[in-house]
C-alpha cells in the first residue's frame, strides 16, 4: 500500500504532463524548423567559376552581390521557383576596388556587410546539437510514462491485472440473486480465507482454483467479485486476451508477474475472466499457437507452484468449459467447478427485487408474474427489463412504475420496439391477424398447450409483424413428449390458418418453421422419442453454454433417415392444426377479425370470444385447477 501511494505521489498532475508535452513540442518544432533553413539553404546555394560570374554579370543576369570574408555571393534576377530563393558564391578573382567598380558598370548591387563571426557556432548548436538534446529528453519522457504504467516496450511483460484493495469492489452476496447453490459454494471458500485456522487444524488444504461455469449475463463476473467483497482481501481482476501479445514470451512473462505481485499481497483473489483464450487444449496437428501454449503452460506451473496455506485463491470464468486443456481442469488446479446457470422462478423473482429495489413501484406491481413470464432469463436481461420499465414510465409522464410498464418492457427486450411508422396494407394486416389467431387458437384447443396472454399485430424491431405471448401457469423443468407435440402443432398452426383461408402461404412463417424444426429433430436425436430410432442417441451439444449448436454422430445414410423422420413429425403437427382449426373456424374468423380492428388484445378478451363463439361458459379456475393436478400427476408417474 505504501508503495502505491509513493507511485501515485511521484506522478505528475494532468495539467502539467500537457504543459512538458506543449513544450517539448513546441522547441522540437522549431529545431525541425531551424534545421529545414539550414538545409534549404544549403541545397540552394551553388559554386560557379569567377569567369561565369563575370559572364552573367556582363549579360545583366544578376541582381546583387554580397561579399562575405571567403567569398562572393551572388544573387541572380530570375529565380527558377518563387518559393525558393537561389543563390550563387565564387571566390576572389579580383580586388574589391575593381570589383565595385565592375558591378556600378553593370548596374548590380553592391553591399558588403559586417559577419559574425560566431554564426558558425550557433549553427552548428542550432542544427546537430539541439534536436539531439530534445530527442533524448522526449523519448526518456515517453519511456518513464510507459514504465510506470506497465505497458510499451519497458513494461510489455507486466502484469495488467486491476487491483481491488479491500472492500473497493463494492459488491457483496447481498447483491447476488438466483444463484444460491453458487454462492454456497464461494461461501466455504470465503470462510477458508476469513479463519484459515480451523481448516488447517484439521488437515484441510484450501482449494487452488474454482471455475465459474455457465452461459453469458448469468453474474460470473459479479460472484468473482462478491467473493472478493465479502472476504476484504485484494482482488485482481484480468481477462484472458490480457495475457496474449504479438510478442513471444509475454503471455508466460505477464502470468509470472502477476502471481509474484500476489503472493506479495497475499491473502488474495485472482480472477480471470474468459480464461478460455488461453486455456484451450493444447493441439500439435494444426501446428498450434506457441505464444498461447507457452503463457497456458506458465500458468499450469504457477497454480503447481503456489502454497494455498498464504490464502492465495484463483478464480476463472468461462462459458466454453469443453475446449479448456484437461491439465488446467484436474484436481490440485481449478479442484471445483461452479456452474452459474439460468435462474428458475425463484432465482428470477430474487433477480427481479435485487435490481428494482431502487426503483419507485406502485401497488399494482406483482413481480411473482413477471418472473413466470420470463422463462429462460438470465440475471443481465431482468435487469435490462427493470431498466426498461423505469424509462417508459418517465417517457409516459409518471413518477413510478406499474405492472403494464414491467410487461412492456418483457416485450421490448424479447421483441423489440413497436415500429408505429409501418403501416401494413390491409391484405397483410389480415394475413397478420389469421396467422396469429392460428397460433392462439390452436393453444387454446389443446390441454397440453401454455395459456395465451397477449396477441398482437403490432410490428417489432426486430423483426416480427405480430406475435402470441404465452405465459405457462407454473415452472416447470421436464417436457412430456405429448407437450412437445402440442408445440410443434402451435408452432405449424399459423402456417395452416394462411393455408386455410387464403389459400396460399407467405413468408410469416419461417421463424415457426426453424423452431419446429429444431424441436422435431431434437425429439428424434436426442430425446429418444422416435419409435423408428428408439432410444439411440444421434446428436451431442457443443458449447452447450453458447449457442447449443448439435452436432451429428451417425453416418450419412442414417443422416438421411432422421431428415425423413423429421419431415413425417412435421408434417403430422401440420395435419393436426389444419384440422384443428378447420373444426373451429367461426372462431378462428370472429377472433381475427376482433384482432384486426383492435390490432392488440389480452388473453382474457380472446378466452372470452372463444367461449361465446362455441357456446361455452368460462371455468377457468376449474379448467386451471384440473391441469395443475393433472401436471402434478405425471411428475409423480415419473419420479415412481
Amino acid at each position: 500500500m505504501d508503495e502505491n501511494k509513493n507511485r501515485n505521489s511521484n506522478k505528475l498532475p494532468k495539467n502539467t504532463q500537457t504543459i512538458i508535452i506543449l513544450v517539448i513540442s513546441g522547441l522540437l518544432m522549431l529545431t525541425l524548423i531551424s534545421f529545414m533553413n539550414s538545409w534549404i539553404k544549403s541545397s540552394t546555394t551553388k559554386y560557379i567559376s569567377y569567369t561565369e560570374f563575370v559572364s552573367k554579370m556582363e549579360a545583366g543576369e544578376i541582381e546583387a552581390v554580397r561579399v562575405e570574408s571567403d567569398r562572393i555571393v551572388i544573387v541572380p534576377k530570375k529565380q527558377v521557383s518563387p518559393m525558393l530563393e537561389f543563390t550563387y558564391y565564387t571566390g576572389f578573382g579580383v580586388d574589391r576596388t575593381t570589383l565595385y567598380e565592375a558591378c556600378e558598370a553593370n548596374g548590380v548591387q553592391f553591399d558588403v556587410p559586417v559577419q559574425d563571426s560566431g554564426s558558425a557556432i550557433l549553427d552548428f548548436l542550432l542544427v546537430w546539437v539541439l534536436p539531439v538534446v530534445l530527442m533524448y529528453a522526449v523519448l526518456g519522457f515517453f519511456v518513464r510514462r510507459m514504465t510506470r504504467s506497465g505497458g510499451g516496450m519497458m513494461g510489455v511483460g507486466k502484469s495488467t491485472a486491476k487491483v481491488y484493495v479491500e472492500k473497493s469492489t463494492g459488491v457483496t452476496f447481498k447483491d447476488v440473486a438466483g444463484q444460491d447453490e453458487a454462492k454456497e459454494s464461494l461461501t466455504e471458500i470465503v470462510d477458508f480465507l476469513h479463519n484459515p485456522g480451523k481448516y488447517v487444524k484439521i488437515g484441510a488444504k484450501l482449494p487452488k482454483g474454482a471455475l465459474l461455469v455457465g452461459p453469458p449475463g448469468t453474474g460470473k463476473t459479479l460472484l468473482a467479485k462478491a467473493v472478493a467483497g465479502e472476504a476484504k482481501v485484494p482482488f485482481f481482476s484480468l481477462a484472458g486476451s490480457d495475457f496474449v501479445e504479438m510478442f513471444v514470451g509475454v503471455g508466460a512473462s505477464r502470468v509470472r508477474d502477476l502471481f509474484k505481485q500476489a503472493q506479495q499481497m497475499a491473502p488474495c483473489i485472482i480472477f480471470i475472466d474468459e480464461i478460455d483464450a488461453i486455456g484451450k487444449t493444447r493441439d500439435t496437428r494444426y501446428g498450434g499457437n506457441d505464444e498461447r501454449e507457452q503463457t497456458l503452460n506458465q500458468l499450469l506451473s504457477e497454480m503447481d507452484g503456489f502454497d494455498t496455506s498464504k490464502g492465495l485463491l484463483i478464480l476463472a470464468a468461462t462459458n466454453r468449459p469443453e475446449v479448456l486443456d484437461k491439465a488446467l481442469l484436474r484436481p490440485g488446479r481449478f479442484d471445483r467447478r461452479i456452474i452459474v446457470d439460468k435462474p428458475d422462478l425463484k432465482g428470477r423473482l430474487e433477480t427481479l427485487r435485487v435490481h428494482s429495489k431502487d426503483v419507485l413501484m406502485d401497488d399494482s406491481v406483482n413481480l411473482d408474474e413477471i418472473a413466470l413470464a420470463t422463462s429462460g432469463a438470465v440475471g443481465s436481461d431482468l435487469a435490462n427489463m427493470i431498466n426498461e420499465a423505469a424509462i417508459l414510465a418517465v417517457k409516459r409522464g409518471r413518477n413510478v412504475v406499474n405492472q403494464a410498464d414491467l410487461f412492456e418492457s418483457v416485450e421490448v427486450v424479447i421483441a423489440g420496439k413497436e415500429k408505429k411508422d409501418r403501416i401494413l396494407k390491409e391484405k397483410e394486416k389480415r394475413t397478420v391477424a389469421y396467422h396469429e389467431v392460428g397460433h392462439a387458437l390452436v393453444t387454446a384447443l389443446q390441454k397440453d398447450a401454455e395459456p395465451v396472454q397477449k396477441i398482437t399485430i403490432v410490428p417489432r424491431t426486430m423483426g416480427s409483424l405480430g406475435y402470441v405471448m404465452q405465459v405457462p401457469e407454473e415452472e416447470k423443468y421436464l417436457m412430456s413428449k405429448d407437450e412437445l407435440e402440442a408445440r410443434l402443432v402451435t408452432l405449424l398452426a399459423g402456417r395452416a390458418a394462411e393455408e386455410l383461408v387464403f389459400d396460399t402461404v407467405t413468408t410469416g412463417a419461417s421463424n415457426d418453421i426453424e423452431k419446429a424444426t429444431q424441436i422435431a429433430r431434437a425429439m428424434i436425436t436426442q430425446y429418444g422419442m422416435s419409435e423408428k430410432f428408439g432410444l439411440m442417441s444421434l446428436e451431442s451439444i457443443e458449447n452447450r453454454y453458447l449457442d447449443g449448436r448439435a452436432v451429428l454422430n451417425c453416418g450419412d445414410a442414417t443422416a438421411a433417415e432422421i431428415d425423413q423422420e423429421v419431415m413425417k413429425v412435421l408434417k403430422g403437427a401440420f395435419e393436426r392444426a389444419r384440422e384443428l382449426l378447420a373444426d373451429n373456424r367461426d372462431v378462428l374468423d370472429k377472433i381475427a377479425e376482433f384482432l384486426f380492428e383492435k390490432e392488440t388484445i389480452t388473453g382474457k378478451e380472446f378466452m372470452e370470444i372463444f367461449h361465446e363463439v362455441r357456446g361455452e361458459e368460462q371455468q377457468t379456475e376449474q379448467a386451471e385447477d384440473k391441469v395443475i393436478v393433472k401436471e402434478d400427476v405425471q411428475i409423480e408417474e415419473l419420479g415412481d
